[in-house]
């Protein structure tokens, strides 16, 4: 009895060490609120870029995979307390979320860039900037490179989504907005953005995004293998060429 117990405590040890990677089925994690990267469409489903490689991942990693959506404030902690196995959300790599996660290399590269109505005397220079109300969405590299290099000379209103930074701009609460270039980039070919424009240069342009995985899950080396798989044959840039005129990787 007590060989028979070893052994089943052996396998439970090793079926957990193995996490998300010997599952029949993953589960993965975004936002569904940052478009064109993952939206909610009309019909219910959750859509968009982040979610369409993270797909194509599953598929050469033989896995089925379903789409499991999360607030943006929660989504790591959501992550960690395996609501989902994986986490494709257009999430910056950075060294603080690097303490609660493991990256993959990166899927594409980000910029960030301020919006303002189009026509108005929005300069992007620090002394310029001097007394704007400028929005973005909380707990992004916008939000922070914000509080980090401008705290002290503009109103800074942070936001629970994107989209609600972009209805305070449109109502003229903020002068202006700070988010990812492609996302602004998007939001502008709408008709809610055709009397904005992009100010200025990118203010930031080596934002590297990952999928975030839980720490020491070997989950993350088999996204990797599958991430190379579908730039060497192509799925990614049919993917990409499905969202935009250029290349984002």
């Amino acid at each position: 009895m007590k060989n028979y117990k070893k052994i089943l405590l052996v396998a439970a040890a090793l079926a957990f060490g193995t996490g998300a990677v010997a599952a029949d089925k993953l589960k993965i994690g975004t936002e569904g609120a940052y478009p064109p990267f993952n939206l909610i469409d009309a019909s219910g489903q959750v859509v968009g870029f982040d979610v369409e490689i993270a797909q194509a991942l599953c598929a050469k990693m033989k896995v089925e995979c379903d789409v499991v959506t999360s607030d943006w404030d929660g989504i790591i902690p959501a992550l960690n307390a395996k609501k989902f196995d994986f986490l494709a959300a257009s999430m910056s790599i950075t060294d603080e979320r690097k303490q609660a996660v493991d990256f993959t290399a990166p899927y594409y590269t980000n910029k960030l860039q301020f919006i303002a109505p189009k026509g108005s005397d929005f300069k992007t220079d620090k002394p310029s900037l001097k007394g704007k109300v400028i929005g973005a969405q909380r707990a992004t590299i916008a939000g922070t490179w914000l509080e980090d290099n401008m705290a002290d000379v503009v109103d800074i209103k942070l936001y629970d989504t994107q989209e609600n930074a972009y209805l305070d701009l449109t109502s003229g609460r903020v002068d202006g907005v700070l988010a990812d270039k492609f996302v602004n980039w998007e939001w502008l070919k709408s008709d809610a953005g055709k009397g904005f424009e992009f100010k200025g240069e990118p203010v930031f342009e080596n934002d590297k995004i990952g999928i975030a995985v839980r720490k020491g899950d070997p989950l993350r080396e088999k996204l990797n293998t599958a991430l190379k798989e579908i730039v060497a044959d192509g799925t990614y840039k049919k993917i990409n060429d499905k969202y935009f005129p250029f290349s984002i990787y």
